[in-house]
């Protein structure tokens, strides 16, 4: 729309500057068609008053003699050397012209019952000479001038702004299309392309282009994926291997409380590394499309009956209470264990954020294309442009008042779960309290 309100503004612009210029010119082609008019009126006053007395009746009879058919064209007046009126012409009646400034030739003036006139005046030998002419006519062709450009401007202004309206959408509709599937592209969508066949001319190098990077782009995702699958697959060998001999190494140095120690905190680190690589591969066979969902109609309030118990365990240890709200009878389509997965990941990572003595609620309600669980909390919550990026891998609540530190990946894993139901997830801050509430779609 922009750009069809400056082609309308630019068109009007320049119809308004060229109808401007258009009667200035008019005006002024008029005013100096009637001085080159005055002009030659003068030279034939002057031949006429060529070795003429200076008495005034004999003045006035030899320039009426000849120039009783100019009374309805011009006003004269002559004046002697000495400033004495010579001659008037009767059409002036009363009026006297006046005389114009030094070094003017011509100007419009207003003269008392003639109105706006055009005079002329010329000082040559003894004479004084001015010569003037309504300009009343003119002024009206003026004015009719001014009424029509403002109708054109009108007209071409409506007129362009149809027009600019649609050549926008014509022009802009491949652009659009280009945005369109540059949206649609991210990390878990990048076989998207723009069709050739839609775009022409120069924006054709443009969507080559694009559509290259595009490559390029899924090429490095897919190395990225394929690097991330084939280490992970490539270390759970040998991290299985380090847990055996770490438990042999503990069975012997069993009289020895610190190497024990030593120990179990190396066994810690060892399996918190084998779930992040678990979790990673997760994430791969996901985006790889080899982990397919096993669909099968489930009942929501059973579903969220039975993740209940375990997540209620989990909060008691911290002194934390779970409660689970509304579950309305119901079905949909998905795979039990994939969604159990989900909200336990949204129920423990409600749990790290938030302080003993709070709360953390589940529930469930059908929403018109399907169903929407919810998970929420009373922690902190999170700034508002920070809501997206809890999905990515390796983003961490930097608010969490638990001492676990998580791996950054469980999100990422319920926004991919999600994606394979065909749904999706969002998270929101509480506008009733303080704490986060994560909602996750899914259809029925």
């Amino acid at each position: 729309m922009r750009i069809t309100v400056r082609f309308v503004t630019l068109v009007t612009l320049a119809n308004i500057a060229a109808l401007a210029i258009g009667g200035w010119l008019l005006n002024a082609q008029m005013r100096r068609s009637l001085v080159i008019i005055h002009q030659t009126e003068i030279t034939e006053l002057l031949q006429k008053l060529a070795n003429a007395s200076v008495d005034p009746q004999a003045v006035r009879d030899r320039i009426l003699r000849d120039s009783r058919g100019d009374s309805a064209l011009f006003m004269i007046q002559i004046h002697d050397h000495n400033g004495n009126v010579m001659f008037r012409s009767e059409n002036l009646g009363e009026s006297t012209l006046p005389d114009l400034p030094a070094g003017e030739t011509q100007r419009a003036v207003m003269i008392e019952k003639r109105g706006e006139v055009l005079m002329t005046e010329s000082r040559i030998g003894n004479w004084h000479i001015q010569v003037a002419s309504s300009i009343a006519a003119e002024n009206r062709l003026l004015h009719d001038y001014i009424r029509t450009s403002v109708v054109l401007v009108v007209f071409v202004a409506l007129l362009s702004l149809g027009l600019g309206y649609g050549f926008s959408q014509i022009l802009l509709k491949p652009l659009r299309m280009i945005a369109r599937t540059a949206r649609q592209i991210g990390a878990d969508n990048l076989k998207s392309r723009i069709p050739l066949s839609e775009v022409r001319d120069e924006l054709a190098d443009l969507t080559n282009l694009l559509n290259a990077m595009f490559d390029r782009l899924e090429a490095s995702f897919d190395q990225v994926r394929r690097f991330a699958g084939d280490v992970s697959h490539e270390l759970k060998t040998p991290l299985a291997i380090m847990r055996l001999n770490a438990d042999k190494l503990r069975v012997r140095v069993a009289g020895d409380p610190d190497a024990v120690a030593a120990v179990d905190d190396w066994l810690e680190e060892q399996a918190r590394l084998v779930r992040v690589i678990e979790r990673l591969l997760f994430l791969t066979r996901v985006e790889g499309g080899a982990l397919l969902p096993k669909l099968k109609q489930i009942e929501p309030a059973v579903l969220l009956h039975a993740i209940a118990e375990d997540a209620a365990v989990l909060a008691e240890d911290k002194n934390i209470r779970f409660t689970l709200g509304p579950c309305p009878a119901g079905s949909l389509r998905g795979d039990a264990e994939l969604l159990r997965q989900l909200l336990l990941n949204l129920v423990r990572n409600s749990l790290h954020v938030s302080s003993p003595g709070g709360r953390v609620e589940m529930s469930a309600r059908q929403v018109d294309s399907g169903w929407e669980l919810v998970v929420e909390d009373e922690g902190p919550g999170l700034p508002e442009d920070e809501l997206e990026r809890i999905f990515d891998r390796f983003v961490r609540y930097e608010k969490g008042t638990s001492s676990e530190q998580g791996h950054g990946l469980g999100l990422a894993i319920c926004k991919s779960i999600a994606a394979l139901h065909g749904g999706s997830i969002r998270a929101e801050n509480r506008p009733d309290r303080s704490g986060l509430r994560v909602s996750t779609f899914l259809p029925a």
